[in-house]
């Protein structure tokens, strides 16, 4: 497996492309076997949420919580699910669309595996990039190509989410989605959200032009892939293609999946409110916890406070919104690993360029269309 891209070398910075490479030769410091550090994270998961749901017993003041979340409608909740599956499915077709000639199939479960590896393991979005990483260069990707569509993939993910907040704070703002209009609380994120995608789009000929001051080293390579992966990351952006929806699928289904969850509470405050919340509270998903547990909830709950919803109505939509997104795909993605652990040494194939394919299909319907055209014989 000699590439997996499809374009030739030349998602916030954050995401070095060094650093992912380093990465690239093994998924943590117990990279001998990154299962055990998997089912190690899957155990904590389930030790964290009993200790959330004996919390919401035991402690008076939140059995409301637990009142509300035992009312919740059944069948909203299954439609939750049904969003989670959607955003994982989303994920993978990012992760295909950047990963453009790697085998559908091979693909979709490192794809996974990166997921149940970000849902279980305190490892954080660059971390479960560098266990999808290790994976391909376990089966022959070089290391360096790998890094560099990896940062791709984590600034592609990351593009969605600042044009998500900067949409959702400006349009609150404005009143075209309803919902309070604080300044402090809409067009502030609205305007960050704007800004850091200025900056993204900014970085590469401030980057180019570093690097060119610098004498060939570590740091002159370290400005040059930084702007060959926000290049890379335009080009996925701003050109056409329909596995974009993936991306988008990823964090939008997601967040649909806690707006369905207020749905089976009973009431759902504005969808801006959802998103804004959803979008300034996952930021403490820098804090390295298992499945961020207690520290994310904490954060959301706070936000959606911070908008006016109630503190009941916000801690038990949250409370069951995170418990679907994490068991969703940390088990799909575990059944993924342990597949991708199973076939390790098979080997694979790649899939020829996007643009061998199209012609292939080209021609295939050209023959077809000479077939039908052609006279029947007597």
């Amino acid at each position: 497996m000699a590439e997996t891209g499809d374009d030739p070398p030349p998602q916030d910075a954050p995401a070095d492309p060094a650093a992912l490479d380093e990465a690239a030769s093994g998924p943590g410091r117990d990279d001998e076997d990154p299962g055990r550090s998997l089912w190690r994270g899957l155990i904590s998961l389930a030790i964290l949420l009993v200790l959330v749901v004996g919390l919401l017993l035991a402690v008076p003041g939140l059995r409301g919580v637990a009142k509300a979340v035992g009312h919740m409608t059944l069948g909203w909740l299954l439609v939750g699910v049904a969003l989670e599956l959607l955003s994982c499915v989303g994920y993978v077709i990012a992760f295909l669309q950047v990963f453009e000639r790697a085998p559908v199939r091979f693909g979709a479960r490192v794809a996974l595996s990166e997921l149940a590896f970000g849902a279980a393991v305190s490892l954080g979005g660059a971390g479960s990039l560098a266990v999808g990483a290790w994976l391909l260069v376990e089966r022959g990707g070089d290391p360096k190509r790998v890094a560099e569509r990896s940062a791709v993939l984590f600034l592609l993910t990351s593009a969605i989410n600042v044009v998500t907040l900067a949409i959702a704070g400006l349009a609150q703002f404005t009143g075209i989605l309803p919902g309070p209009r604080n300044v402090l609380l809409t067009l502030v994120p609205g305007l960050v959200g704007v800004l850091v995608f200025l900056l993204f789009l900014a970085i590469p000929p401030v980057s180019d032009r570093l690097a060119a001051r610098r004498s060939p080293g570590r740091v002159q390579t370290m400005f040059l892939e930084i702007s060959t992966s926000i290049r890379q990351t335009e080009r996925v952006i701003f050109r056409w293609d329909w596995r974009i929806v993936g991306a988008i699928a990823y964090l939008w289904c997601d967040i649909a999946v806690l707006v369905v969850c207020f749905a089976a509470a009973g009431h759902v405050p504005p969808i801006g409110v959802i998103v804004l919340s959803y979008q300034i509270g996952y930021l403490s998903n820098i804090i390295p916890v298992p499945g961020n547990i207690g520290v994310l909830d904490g954060s959301l709950v706070g936000m959606f406070a911070l908008y006016g919803v109630s503190a009941t109505l916000a801690t038990a939509s949250t409370v069951v919104y995170h418990a679907i997104s994490l068991w969703v795909p940390a088990m799909w993605g575990t059944i993924a690993f342990l597949i991708l652990r199973r076939t390790r040494r098979e080997p694979l194939t790649l899939r020829a360029p996007r643009e061998v394919r199209r012609e292939r299909r080209r021609e295939r319907r050209a023959a077809r269309e000479e077939r039908e055209r052609a006279p029947a014989e007597p």
